[in-house]
């Protein structure tokens, strides 16, 4: 079994790098963009994951173009002080967790939209454009940018492209990587190389853009992104399917499945998370079932396969509702952020893996049987349509502490969640990445020869190890 939870140690106190090392940082870059003040460092310490160790870095640098990646890199390399790169950390794996003597790597600055050409339906921009940002842009010659995690509003491109982010388009329009054509990346001695391809195909070479796509910062800095765009849907249509239990909705998407209909978004809520959503947002979602299974389809087709996904779940004991259009928006918003404003804690922590489709009731039943067993309180959120589950364990605080007991009960749900996950062919993390936190299960996943050669790739790329140490792999 996999390590148990560590509360988190106290912040570090160190201040200084080496000799030197600050002044020579801030010699290239103008006022205001290296922080070294405590409450700067510790605002951009961690990201909403759960903190095993939190450390404080020696200083926050807000970079503002590739020469400046690319100085404060050299300064790194010469130092030797790690590099965390951070977007806007809304990453829940600890990718952007400080590590002890690095300094954070704030791209945030790095915000525009470098090109954006309708015609070839592609765009280049900077890791700091965000998400929302980008698909507005995109929206006024009829395009998108398909991926869309439910951080959309507010995580960054180079985020998404660190993690791999997923999102509720998955389903139809794949993840990140499938969207990304080519980098530029600023790699551990300075330099800057171009990966990938202008076009929407190209085989030449190794594909050293996908390798870079979910390294989560650990092999060099992104700095530019050439992403594709996809047509902006004409037509949308949501279909809310309300069950007596999540298992009935989990059953619903295999025969949603069977049907062969490709939704844009299939999503389930259960009960839990219903709730949740009914106090934050007055609605009466609980009082219309125990489960929620959400489906959008779109494109030109989207009301023959709305029309048929309803027959199909409504035959399976599924209250289907036709949603008006400001209805079925809502209920795609409150999806968005079903998982609540609470970063991941010692106590709370929303899990991240992918199982085959085919065994989602499977998995369902066990979570549940799962949070009976260790006395823990559970809530699931599901990108159903590729088989990514989010389900939420906690334990209760008093006065603001956890028993051990209590911590003892979490970590085994935790660790049995992802066993049960493997044992059905499935993955411990489908779209937010290892980070820090889930490396204690990587073993699991992954045999020793395949985790070498993994380390065998990061040292070619970082031979002095310092981007994003102790992440990942």
């Amino acid at each position: 079994m996999a390590r148990r939870i560590q509360p988190p140690s106290g912040p570090s106190q160190e201040t200084k790098g080496p000799g030197g090392f600050i002044d020579d940082l801030a010699a290239a870059l103008t006022p205001g963009q290296v922080a070294v003040d405590e409450p700067t460092r510790t605002a951009h310490a961690a990201d909403q994951g759960p903190v095993l160790d939190l450390q404080l870095p020696l200083a926050v640098v807000f970079v503002e173009s590739v020469e400046d990646v690319q100085h404060v890199v050299r300064s790194c390399a010469k130092h030797g002080v790690p590099i965390v790169a951070r977007g806007a950390g809304t990453g829940v794996s600890g990718g952007a967790h400080a590590s002890r003597g690095c300094i954070v790597l704030s791209l945030e600055r790095m915000n525009r939209i470098l090109q954006l050409n309708a015609d070839d339906e592609t765009a280049v921009v900077e890791p700091g454009v965000v998400n929302a940002d980008l698909n507005a842009a995109a929206a006024e010659f009829g395009l998108m940018y398909a991926p869309d995690p439910a951080s959309y509003k507010m995580s960054t491109i180079g985020g998404n492209v660190a993690t791999n982010a997923g999102g509720l388009r998955c389903a139809k329009y794949g993840v990140t990587r499938d969207s990304v054509l080519a980098l530029d990346v600023v790699l551990a001695d300075g330099s800057l190389i171009h990966t990938g391809h202008q076009t929407f195909k190209g085989v030449a070479g190794y594909d050293l853009t996908s390798l870079f796509v979910g390294s989560e910062g650990t092999l060099g800095v992104v700095v530019g992104v050439t992403v594709r765009l996809r047509y902006l849907p004409r037509e949308v249509h949501t279909v809310a399917a309300f069950y007596p239990d999540f298992r009935g909705a989990a059953a619903g998407v295999l025969a949603v499945g069977k049907a062969r209909v490709q939704p844009a978004i299939m999503e389930m809520l259960d009960a839990g998370t219903l709730a949740q959503l009914d106090e934050l947002y007055g609605s009466d979602l609980g009082e219309r079932g125990q489960a929620l299974l959400l489906i959008q389809t779109d494109g030109f087709g989207a009301a023959a396969e709305a029309s048929l996904v309803r027959e199909v779940l409504a035959a399976g004991g599924a209250s289907v509702t036709a949603e008006s259009n400001a209805e079925a928006e809502r209920l795609i918003d409150m999806r968005r952020s079903s998982r609540g404003d609470e970063a991941d804690t010692e106590y709370r922590v929303g899990e991240d893996v992918a199982v085959p489709r085919s065994r989602l009731v499977d998995y369902v039943a066990a979570l549940e049987d799962m949070a009976v067993t260790h006395d823990v309180q559970l809530k699931v959120v599901a990108h159903a349509g590729d088989g990514n589950l989010h389900p939420t364990f906690w334990v209760d605080r008093v006065d603001m502490h956890v028993d051990a007991d209590a911590m003892s009960r979490l970590n085994k749900a935790l660790d049995d969640s992802i066993d049960a996950a493997l044992e059905m062919g499935g993955t411990i993390t489908g779209e937010h990445g290892v980070g820090q936190y889930k490396l204690r299960w990587l073993g699991l996943e992954q045999p020793g020869p395949v985790r070498e050669l993994q380390h065998r790739v990061k040292e070619l790329f970082d031979p002095s190890g310092i981007f994003n140490p102790g992440k990942a792999i």
